[in-house]
């Protein structure tokens, strides 16, 4: 039994050391910090008082929170544009409910932060929410550092097409048909 053991240790330790050097971990204290490198525009909320201290929680941020949110309370990976997006959609009203006693600064800031940061989201334009979305995946997942898959770029030798491509508009009583 103390064999297996150690071939099970062995196995870790060779398995462990197989890893890249560049894929390193990234905590979240060290995320929202980078993610406001590539966003510094975007609204920090860091004005919240903490109910230890009595000061302002400066390192309590809105992004600092998402991450939590997204990480902790929903069990969501952090490497996915898709997992950051239905996060997004979260605090739009328009994926999965958020409770206001759940939510990250909740228990350690004296006024909970829950409608301001879904309001900070809900000012976000689509553009500002894609960037928001591939900065935290560029934070997490170092070797996704490109644009959205959704953004083609054009290519110098294709001429570029100006003319939009024309949408049909459903006949009414469709629903009826198919049924």
């Amino acid at each position: 039994m103390i064999r297996g053991v150690g071939i099970i240790l062995i196995s870790l330790l060779v398995l462990s050391s197989s890893q890249p050097a560049d894929a390193q971990r990234v905590t979240p204290g060290e995320a929202w910090q980078a993610v406001y490198q590539q966003l510094p525009d975007l609204a920090r909320e860091n004005q919240y008082v903490s109910k230890e201290t009595g000061k302002v929680s400066e390192n309590n941020t809105l992004v600092s929170r998402m991450i939590r949110y997204h990480s902790y309370l929903k069990g969501r990976p952090s490497n996915y544009r898709l997992d950051w997006k239905l996060t997004l959609a979260d605090y739009l009203g328009a994926n999965e409910v958020m409770y206001e006693t759940t939510y990250p600064g909740n228990d350690t800031l004296k006024k909970n932060p829950f409608d301001g940061d879904r309001a900070v989201i809900a000012r976000l334009n689509r553009r500002q929410r894609d960037a928001l979305v591939q900065a935290l995946v560029n934070v997490f997942n170092p070797n996704s550092q490109s644009t959205p898959a959704s953004t083609p770029t054009p290519s110098s030798s294709a001429p570029e097409n100006t003319t939009p491509t024309p949408r049909r508009v459903p006949k009414q009583g469709g629903a009826q048909l198919l049924k």
